[in-house]
């Protein structure tokens, strides 16, 4: 099995090139994982006190958990991943994710080159390289239309934790990547050379 880590500040395109390689070797080869779906569980306290936990720094994912799955992932064991509610600051009660063992496993998340242990068990480092101004953008157009923000509670949440947990975490852990692609999903070259590279993992 080869594990791929996709990271990236919000909005970089992490999603889009994933998706983009995935496209390119067929999705009955890839089992995709999103590191969203392992924010830590928050349903136990109250939704006003789940809005001013700070979501943007490395701590507030279930890694252990992730690191687990991936581990069983290995083992050739079929998973059932959690499903986050972001507009409850919650995981699902009512949704999953079954994610089967394949040859190619491809996780994408903020913070999957930020964590030491995650990063041990990655085959292929990648971290998608975009434009502050590209990347507020689209995460101020995501927000409202996909998770119900209003402009404020974005903007606001963007100068309190977004931004500074970048330039805490997220920009560092750059330093970690085997392969870095600048503008995302644009970089059709990046993204090829991904593809080339997990394609001849599936011919060896």
């Amino acid at each position: 099995m080869l594990i791929i880590g996709i990271a990236g500040g919000t909005g970089s395109g992490k999603t889009t090139v994933a998706r983009s390689v995935i496209d390119r070797l067929g999705s009955d080869k890839v089992t995709f994982i999103s590191q969203d779906n392992y924010y830590k569980d928050h349903s136990h306290i109250s939704f006003t006190e789940r809005e001013s936990i700070n979501y943007d720094h490395p701590f507030a994912f279930d890694n252990e958990l992730l690191l687990e799955h991936l581990k069983q992932l290995k083992k050739q064991m079929v998973v059932t991943a959690p499903v986050y509610d972001f507009s409850k600051h919650a995981r699902s009660t009512t949704r999953n994710v079954e994610l089967k063992p394949n040859k190619i496993v491809i996780i994408e998340g903020l913070h999957v080159l930020s964590d030491e242990h995650l990063r041990g068990i990655l085959d292929i480092k990648v971290f998608v390289d975009t434009d502050p101004d590209v990347r507020i953008l689209r995460r101020v157009l995501r927000d409202i239309e996909e998770r119900g923000r209003s402009i404020q509670s974005v903007y606001d949440q963007y100068l309190t934790t977004v931004k500074p947990m970048h330039e805490a975490f997220i920009e560092p852990s750059k330093k970690y990547a085997d392969l870095i692609i600048p503008e995302g999903g644009h970089n059709e070259v990046g993204i090829q050379l991904l593809s080339i590279l997990t394609e001849k993992y599936l011919m060896e």
